[in-house]
């Protein structure tokens, strides 16, 4: 980096706070930041073009989790964390809307859809069978029931009948919302800087060196929000997970509105205008999908198709227009992990594939950790 006097004097000189990673998290960390110390210097630095992970990436589902995922999460959680973890991801979700409004994010409440392929019979069972259960576990907080089961109204192919209906569930604009956040950013007078990657760091106890390559400037603290890449600087108990993604070309008279769900979350797909977006398959391969390398597979991207010809278009002709994939930060556990590195290093990660309800709450608690 060859950087001149200025450069020096108003990116890198007095700064107070650096955040790593200009997603949802980050953003939000810096904005909670600002409130907190008006006079602050902020500095967010992004090693993407964009957003690197899964912020610009998502599908913007504005969800919580569908009926198998919540029973897939009991077996390995305790009720009371899976309500807690319920409820965070429906607050976070209230606080998005309310820091940048609906119409910015063109949220639709269009409700949430589960369906069940035929031959997995088992889980759909279990989900009509302990459908009571959970609304009964999730009533205190939203005061009504959650899930219903509703027959199918669509011309979906191969599936059971009955489809799990969750009128909570809505769409977001992803591009917009992250376009917001950006301008909500910098005109708090937040330092934003991309294309730039974190190396290395050292505490010195009363700042941080922060490393950029073979140049170097200093940062009273320093916040991680970098979910799937943690791992690389943070040494954190974070797996990268890639999520594979494909949209159609818009399709005349597309009659499917909605956010949808299938085979306890790891395919999801929406309509967004006259389109499907459709994604998921990481079950396919978990080893090959534990990465933090942008990409698709020939193995997934035909599985897409596959279920897009055999289930959610049977007798519709599509042409996919594009592919892309994310990484999302996944752990043993769902619960996120915020906090101290050491003195002045601080960490708001492994947001478990729940980035769009849950980053806004994570980036909140990240700069409440200062």
């Amino acid at each position: 980096m060859h950087l001149s006097y200025w450069e020096l004097k108003n990116w890198f000189t007095n700064v107070d706070y650096t955040i790593v990673g200009s997603g949802i998290v980050g953003l939000h960390c810096a904005l909670r930041l600002r409130e907190k110390f008006p006079e602050s210097k902020i500095l967010v630095l992004e090693k993407g073009l964009l957003p690197q992970g899964a912020s610009t990436k998502n599908a913007g589902f504005a969800c919580f989790g569908s009926m198998s995922e919540i029973l897939e999460d009991l077996k390995s959680h305790s009720e009371e964390e899976v309500v807690q973890l319920i409820q965070k991801r429906s607050n976070g979700l209230q606080l998005l809307r309310k820091n940048l409004g609906d119409a910015t994010i063109d949220y639709k409440p269009f409700g949430g859809y589960e369906l069940f392929l035929k031959e997995n019979e088992d889980s759909y069972n279990e989900c009509l069978q302990k459908l009571p259960f959970v609304n009964e576990l999730l009533k205190p907080f939203f005061k009504s029931d959650v899930f219903a089961k509703e027959v199918s109204r669509f011309d979906f192919k191969g599936i059971h009948e009955y489809l799990i209906f969750n009128p909570f569930e809505a769409q977001i604009d992803t591009g917009n919302m992250m376009q917001a956040l950006l301008q909500k950013a910098i005109s708090q007078n937040i330092l934003l800087l991309n294309q730039v990657e974190v190396t290395s760091f050292v505490d010195k106890k009363d700042s941080v060196q922060i490393a950029l390559g073979e140049f170097s400037f200093s940062s009273k603290k320093l916040l991680f929000a970098t979910n799937g890449f943690a791992g690389q600087l943070t040494n954190n108990a974070v797996k990268p997970a890639r999520a594979q993604v494909l949209i159609t070309e818009p399709i005349p008279n597309l009659d499917i509105k909605g956010t949808f769900h299938l085979d306890k979350g790891y395919y999801y797909f929406r309509n967004i205008e006259d389109r499907i977006l459709l994604g998921g398959g990481r079950n396919l391969d978990f080893e090959g999908e534990t990465t933090t390398q942008l990409g698709q597979t020939a193995l997934i991207q035909n599985k897409l198709e596959h279920l897009l010809k055999g289930v959610i278009l049977p007798n519709t002709d599509f042409k996919i227009a594009h592919r892309w994939s994310g990484i999302m930060g996944l752990g043993s556990s769902k619960n996120p992990i915020v906090e101290p590195l050491s003195e002045n290093v601080y960490c708001g990660v492994r947001l478990g594939g729940m980035g769009v309800a849950i980053g806004s709450l994570i980036g909140q608690e990240l700069a409440d950790l200062v």
